[in-house]
């Protein structure tokens, strides 16, 4: 177990002894937990605690930079030259998140979900 997981333990315990914990909204429900089974052990007390505290680990704010770069484009003209120069910022951030491991997959979601859209409009009229 790591110092920071005793730690927070050890001041779980002293909480319980003393009857902090009681009586608190929620008691008795059911977790909600987030499935961090594919964040290394040693590294999920961290990015749980960034995560409360409103920071994204680099590689999901790399990821979440590159889908509102993907919609930015969306909506840009390609003869607009802000399209270029931000189409470049995507590739560069699409090439770090394949060099960190992460898919790129959902970038390309949003073009598979128009295609089969305007089939089925297509095939109505």
């Amino acid at each position: 177990m790591w110092l920071i997981d005793q730690l927070a333990e050890q001041h779980i315990l002293a909480a319980q002894e003393k009857g902090e914990l009681s009586n608190l909204p929620g008691e008795g429900a059911p977790l909600h937990l987030d499935d961090d089974s594919l964040v290394p052990a040693e590294l999920r007390s961290g990015y749980r605690m960034l995560k409360n505290a409103g920071f994204l680990p680099p590689e999901l704010e790399m990821r979440r930079e590159a889908v509102e770069l993907n919609d930015l484009l969306r909506n840009l003209d390609p003869e607009d030259n802000r399209y270029a120069e931000q189409s470049k910022r995507l590739a560069l951030l699409e090439m770090k998140l394949q060099q960190a491991g992460l898919s790129t997959d959902f970038l390309r979601n949003g073009d598979y979900a128009d295609a089969i859209k305007q089939h089925f409009t297509q095939d109505k009229s």
